[in-house]
């Protein structure tokens, strides 16, 4: 098998896109569009991936990640088949085959590249064309056969006559070359049209002049094909793939309740037996066990969340959630969060950068934030850690088995050591020994009235 390097064109701003981002790093699914382009020529082993890139390449560059990535700068945008030749010194030497790729068609799949590749190494083709048909195929090159079914040529919208306007089968603009003939066709094209630039279509009628072989790969799912120009082909684009996500979880083991409400992320991992109720968004990288129930109206966002774990109604972010932990509803867990085993996360209530221990519980009304609580712990509604002095975040520490009474407030820096507590309505300022009891406000030792 011969070896691939693949080309994707992504120079261009994409102004009807209406951003002052350029249009290939406008997100699908968490990722960059072109991103989905990229990890998609990983999987084929592309030995070499090139982007040709221009406007705010810089901003590409930085953004998009991959293995074995390199970067063709077309300062000027003259029309695809210039963007393919900026490539040309970076693939000189190479021996292979060379698929090309549109930065703003990021629905590929996988499986129809490789088959793609596949027919145009097995029938030993100068160039393979990907093509699919539409039922309203205005606006694209439509596809040219004989009566054989052979390539002729690609003839463009404008350029239709007679009976060539009724042909379905369109130019994807996907194409898989011998790299060696891809250029020496490329240096032989002119400008010679209405916008005066170079036309990789073009190198179609120069290979087949010079006797080389053409061959055609039609996908049946024209969905994959799509083109995103502006912001409503964006959205079309995403429906699609999330449907896609939703339907592989699902034949998996999990369940969705209903897949054409829930949003999950290219990369979630989910755990089977998980039910997802409707109204929820998985986002970035986030692993989810077995067991888990995800309630209606959840964003969870780079999270790792172990099995048997119950979230309702919340917001859960960049924080680990161990095993049988329940949270919310309407619980806020910001970033750097640790939930540990059997613990409860309540109604109404936000943490930040806190660690709440084995079989502790936040139930309701609180704010715990830059707080570590030991095992055992139980938190009064009401309750706030005071960890910020107008310039400095303090930490609040919590031992074993300690109780906080309702509407306390803990005033950081803190620590209550084991099995102490805190009346209701204390405003805890010093450290709290082990076993003792505070109240009042500033709070101070519990003494017990000796009976007469």
């Amino acid at each position: 098998m011969s070896e691939l390097a693949t080309v994707i064109l992504a120079a261009g701003k994409g102004t009807r896109m209406k951003s002052q981002m350029i249009k290939v790093l406008h997100k699908l699914v968490g990722k960059p569009m072109l991103q989905h382009l990229v990890n998609t020529a990983v999987k084929l082993n592309s030995t070499k991936t090139i982007m040709v890139v221009g406007y705010q390449s810089e901003l590409v560059q930085k953004t998009i990640q991959g293995e074995n990535l390199a970067y063709a700068d077309q300062i000027e945008q003259n029309g695809t088949g210039h963007a393919v030749l900026q490539a040309k010194d970076l693939l000189r030497d190479f021996q292979g085959d060379t698929l090309v790729l549109v930065g703003d068609a990021p629905l590929l799949t996988e499986e129809t590249l490789q088959n793609l590749i596949n027919v145009h190494q097995q029938y030993r083709a100068d160039a393979t064309i990907l093509t699919t048909h539409l039922e309203n195929p205005y606006g694209y090159g439509r596809i040219i056969r004989d009566e054989d079914g052979t390539f002729l040529k690609i003839v463009e919208q404008f350029d239709l006559t007679g009976e060539e306007v009724e042909i379905d089968e369109i130019n994807t603009g996907i194409y898989i070359f011998n790299n060696q003939k891809l250029f020496r066709a490329l240096e032989q094209i002119t400008p010679d049209n209405n916008k005066g630039e170079y036309y990789l279509t073009d190198v179609f009628a120069i290979l087949l002049r010079d006797g080389a072989k053409v061959e055609l790969v039609e996908t049946l799912d024209a969905d994959e094909t799509i083109g995103i120009n502006d912001r409503v082909r964006l959205a079309r684009a995403e429906k699609i793939l999330r449907q896609r996500i939703n339907e592989r979880l699902m034949r998996e083991g999990v369940t969705i309740i209903d897949p054409t409400v829930t949003y999950i992320d290219e990369g979630v991992d989910i755990g089977q037996d998980t039910i997802i109720y409707p109204f929820t968004f998985i986002e970035g990288k986030t692993s989810i066990g077995k067991n888990v129930v995800i309630g209606s109206h959840c964003r969870i966002k780079d999270c790792k969340i172990g099995d048997d774990v119950d979230i309702t109604s919340s917001v859960v972010l960049e924080s680990e959630i161990k095993d049988r932990v329940k949270i919310g509803p309407y619980a806020h867990i910001r970033p750097g969060n640790l939930i540990c085993e059997d613990a409860k996360v309540g109604d109404f209530v936000e943490l930040k950068k806190t660690t709440v221990g084995v079989g502790s519980k936040v139930p309701h009304l609180s704010y715990v934030g830059d707080a570590t609580l030991g095992e055992g712990c139980n938190i009064g509604a009401g309750t706030i850690t005071a960890n910020y002095d107008g310039e400095n975040k303090y930490p609040t520490i919590l031992g074993n088995g300690v109780f906080i009474g309702s509407n306390s407030t803990l005033v950081a820096p803190v620590k209550l050591e084991d099995g102490a507590r805190s009346g209701a309505g204390s405003v805890v300022t010093k450290d709290v020994d082990k076993g003792e009891t505070v109240v009042g406000v500033p709070a101070r030792k519990f003494e017990k009235k000796k009976k007469n």
